[in-house]
């Protein structure tokens, strides 16, 4: 009877599974979605958005008693303001057209009043005329019509992205205005008269574009302002309603 041999096989070399690195890419999925939320809205807004808006590319200055004094002290005013654009508080409505003065507003029995977008859910809004903070409350430019009157009164209301919007938060409460389409109503409640206001048109303006303050008599109008693209401060969105009926 033959002898058996038995050989003992080789063991066999197991090949460990390549893992993939979970926590940075998790990480980057994460980053790509925080980027694209940021990102995509701005985008949206130059694609689709501004270029339906009209343009007013004439600037007009604003027009002060200009002395070689005054001209000295603003010269002096521009050298020793920062250079970082970023650096300013767009929550001081005075920083929105830097080259405007920002005027006192006068003295009178009413001081706020109330705004409401139903589209929006924007409800009894405050607004006060010639504030300075518009994290509490819209603002109405000192200088320009009260609700009712010729000309317009102007509104400024802060924006951010649009995903963060909540009708009753004045840092975000005007973040989707330019979403309006004409027709869309503004009802102002004033010294206890309510106005309304139907939205007419939307331009976009640059911050040195001062034009949207100046009042023209010939009608009655609203003018609604805002940063855009919604999170930025690049440039200004204006809504411009007329007045319906009061």
């Amino acid at each position: 009877m033959p002898i058996a041999v038995y050989r003992k096989a080789p063991p066999r070399q197991i090949i460990p599974r390549r893992q993939l690195p979970m926590i940075p890419v998790i990480f980057m999925i994460v980053g790509s979605l925080i980027i694209g939320s940021v990102a995509g809205p701005v985008a949206s807004y130059f694609l689709f958005v501004s270029p339906s808006l009209g343009k007013n590319n004439s600037l007009i200055s604003p027009l002060p008693e200009f002395t070689p004094a005054v001209l000295s002290s603003q010269v002096q005013a521009k050298a020793d303001q920062p250079l970082v654009f970023d650096e300013l508080d767009y929550t001081n409505p005075a920083n929105w057209f830097p080259s405007a003065s920002y005027p006192k507003a006068a003295n009178s029995k009413i001081t706020h009043y109330n705004l409401s977008i139903p589209k929006l859910g924007i409800q009894d809004a405050v607004v006060e005329i010639g504030g300075n903070d518009l994290g509490k409350s819209l603002i109405h430019y000192p200088g320009t019509a009260n609700p009712g009157e010729l000309g317009a009164p102007v509104i400024f209301g802060h924006s951010i992205l649009r995903q963060f919007y909540n009708p009753k938060n004045y840092k975000s409460i005007f973040s989707t205005i330019m979403t309006l389409k004409n027709g869309d109503d503004i009802v102002v409640y004033y010294d206890g008269v309510k106005y309304l206001y139907r939205v007419i048109n939307k331009i976009e303006v640059k911050p040195e574009d001062v034009q949207i303050l100046e009042q023209q008599f010939n009608g009655k109008y609203l003018k609604l302002v805002t940063c855009v693209p919604e999170g930025t401060y690049l440039r200004r969105g204006v809504v411009i309603a007329e007045l319906v009926r009061e």
